[in-house]
């Protein structure tokens, strides 16, 4: 094959010459330009001047705390959240209230909002033709509507609670009053609408307070009547009478029997010193007894007259004697005293026993009564309950009829509104702005036209120019050789395939020219094919991949080199996988053989994306021996069919170049679309015969003989223009 064959990236974009255009081109550009400015200042001269006002709501509750029911309270906090005032947006755009602006500002006579209220006779005609649609046919209050929302915009402000209220409008006038009116009329039908609800309130709260009165009377008789019929009598301490009753008793009770036990404990103890002959003088209840104090104050009085008389008398003096048995007198009335206090304190103890048998059998009576009390209290509470509930709801009513018909009479409801910003007549036009339109045309118009005269130069061609080492070059007409077909000498040579001639690709004609002399198309000897023809063999087989075997070493391998270029040239996507011990290959397509290759694969060193680089001479892609470790690499030479499959996936043909290879080492290598090369230099070398006969018995059919011998490489490209 010769140089014919070209890529599209033999062709690169002149930048100079492409923005040159736009130099030679500036009248056209600048003329156009100028017609569109043109084109937009009469445009926006004759457009119809539109105005905008705003009016801006707040939304907040209105009530004081003087006026609100319930002050200092949350109510004085903001009633409507993110939610409400998006609601409250709604309301404003509702049909309702632009029909009351509508109607207020009678806009159905404006051709601003109603087309029909006074069409041109242009206007009539299309209508008459069926070539427009007759405003007529809707009803007015709907144009009229449909036109107000088209010209009103409500939105509200982020993140606050402030609604703006936008109209656009022909007339300044309008403009301002609108959007007022909106904000008026909304603020209107907040107030009318608490008004109604506040009057519904009233309405349902009066009969309901008079069923509820009715109620309560009712619920607090039930409770009087049950109280009264189970005798359930409220006593101190807001308590039953019989629950008092029996606390009482039994306060009493223990009283008596700490009565009781005390008159026994005296009793005994006096009853004992009594029987023993003691003194007397050591019990509290003999101590207290006047007679028996007054007798003690009479002994010891004798005992001290005894004494001194008897500093002057002796012991048988009549007085002394007479002394004496009056103290013995003393004593005997003493303890005949203490007899009395004794049988006064066991008839207190009696008593007392007397009176506790008599509360015992009061508190069983009063234990039952209690405890019927009890059952009958729990219907008496929940009597009472329900009193207390309808009392309470018939008050909630009253204060809130109150409120309600107070606010009624007053006529006092404040919208949770208030404008804050009204909308003043503007002073100029919001649209249209000549200056800015009339420059975004003039830019707009440049830009255009500039991108319009770049793709023109583009598509041309004017702007192209022949990328750096494209094979481009005029191929004149000349008068093809013929190409020789050796005949087999042997049976050995005819099993060997048959000589493909070089195909020609079709160029334009030029003048005659003296021909060249050719090459030979194959060697002669063993029916071996030239470079070029095995390159057509493998593009007309659509072969994916070239499995090249050298038997005569490493010179061999530049066959798998010429033929890659040649299938490359034809612009096919070719890679060359070289995998010779010494990189005999791949060397001369590089600058050198440091860079990584299949080994730095293998070895999970590198990616495809490290390992695979373009020949210098060339568009064939190649992959080197690498810099792995070869032991290491081989270790993982199983990955050689996922490789292969991968390559074959991404390009057209792979080359592999494999050396004096055996015919077993190849089968990882084999595929589908695979063809198998054996590279002949000396034609009468019996290795390579043999090595093609071993392929051959291992079961590869089909073995091409290619030999490099008599192959002429292209021409280096012509330089200037005419190389495209």
């Amino acid at each position: 094959m010769s140089g014919g064959y070209a890529t599209a990236s033999d062709v690169d974009v002149d930048l100079r010459r492409l923005f040159g255009s736009l130099a030679s081109n500036w009248r056209r550009i600048l003329a156009v330009a100028l017609i569109a400015t043109g084109a937009a200042f009469a445009i926006a001269w004759l457009a119809t001047p539109l105005y905008k006002g705003e009016t801006r709501i707040l939304i907040e509750t209105r009530e004081s705390v003087f006026t609100r029911p319930n002050a200092g309270t949350d109510a004085d906090k903001s009633v409507l959240d993110e939610e409400g005032v998006t609601s409250q947006v709604e309301v404003i755009t509702s049909t309702d209230i632009l029909k009351q602006v509508a109607q207020r500002l009678d806009l159905s006579k404006l051709p601003e909002f109603d087309e029909a209220a006074d069409m041109s006779l242009f206007s009539r005609v299309m209508v008459i033709v069926g070539l427009m649609n007759d405003p007529n046919e809707i009803p007015p209050e709907e144009r009229v509507l449909k036109r107000f929302r088209e010209k009103l915009k409500v939105y509200r402000v982020e993140k606050s609670r402030v609604i703006v209220i936008e109209m656009s409008s022909e007339n300044q006038e309008l403009a301002a009053k609108i959007p007022n009116a909106v904000a008026d009329t909304y603020l209107a039908v907040q107030r009318d609408a608490k008004l109604q609800s506040n009057a519904d309130a009233t309405e349902w709260l009066a009969p309901e307070i008079a069923d509820l009165t009715k109620r309560v009377k009712d619920a607090e008789a039930k409770v009087a009547n049950f109280r009264a019929q189970s005798d359930l009598l409220i006593g101190q301490n807001n308590s039953v009478l019989a629950t008092q009753q029996l606390s009482e008793i039994s306060s009493e009770l223990s009283r008596v029997r700490a009565s009781r036990a005390s008159a026994e404990a005296t009793a005994e103890s006096l009853r004992a010193a009594l029987k023993s002959g003691a003194s007397l003088d050591a019990l509290p209840e003999v101590l207290s007894s006047e007679l028996i104090q007054r007798l003690r104050e009479r002994q010891v009085q004798l005992k001290a007259d005894i004494a001194d008389l008897s500093t002057t008398l002796l012991d048988n003096h009549p007085r002394i004697r007479a002394l004496r048995s009056q103290l013995a007198d003393l004593d005997a009335q003493i303890r005949a005293e203490a007899q009395k206090i004794l049988k006064s304190l066991e008839t207190q103890a009696q008593t007392a026993q007397y009176r506790e048998k008599q509360l015992m059998t009061d508190l069983n009576t009063q234990k039952a009564a209690s405890a019927q009390a009890g059952g009958d209290e729990v219907e008496l509470r929940a009597l009472e309950r329900e009193a207390a509930a309808q009392r309470e709801l018939l008050e909630s009513y009253l204060t809130r009829y109150r409120e309600a018909s107070s606010r009624k009479d007053r006529s006092y409801l404040p919208a949770d509104a208030r404008i804050f910003s009204r909308a003043v007549v503007p002073a100029e036009p919001y649209f249209p702005k000549i200056i800015p339109i009339v420059s975004a045309a003039f830019v707009g118009s440049l830009l255009v036209m500039a991108i319009i005269t770049l793709l023109q130069e583009l598509f041309s061609g004017r702007a192209m120019r022949p990328a750096a080492g494209s094979r481009f070059e005029p191929v004149p007409e000349v008068e093809m050789p013929a190409v020789r077909e050796e005949q087999p000498a042997s049976a050995e040579a005819s099993r060997q395939p048959e000589i493909v001639t070089d195909v020609v690709s079709p160029v334009a004609k030029a003048e005659p020219v003296e021909p060249e002399p050719a090459a030979p198309a194959a060697a002669p000897g063993m029916g071996e094919i030239s470079v070029e023809s095995a390159a057509d063999r493998l593009i007309a087989r659509g072969a994916a991949r070239a499995i090249f075997v050298s038997p005569e070493g490493d010179e061999a391998a530049a066959t798998a080199v010429l033929v890659a270029r040649e299938v490359a040239d034809a612009g096919l996507r070719v890679l060359l996988l070289d995998l010779t011990a010494s990189g005999a290959a791949s060397q001369p397509m590089l600058e050198s053989g440091a860079y990584p290759g299949v080994t730095n694969l293998l070895a999970s060193e590198a990616q495809f994306a490290d390992v695979i680089h373009a020949d210098l001479y060339s568009d064939c892609h190649v992959i080197p021996v690498g810099t792995a470790d070869p032991v290491r690499a081989m270790r993982a030479a199983d990955r050689l069919p996922i490789i292969m499959d991968s390559l074959t996936t991404a390009y057209d043909v792979v080359v592999v170049e494999c050396g004096p290879a055996d015919p077993e080492s190849i089968g990882r290598l084999v595929g589908s679309g695979t063809e198998i090369l054996v590279s002949v230099l000396e034609t009468d070398d019996s290795t390579v015969t043999e090595a093609a006969k071993r392929l051959e018995a291992n079961g590869y059919e089909g073995v091409t003989l290619v030999t490099p011998v008599g192959y002429v490489p292209p021409r280096p490209p012509l330089s200037g223009r005419n190389a495209a």
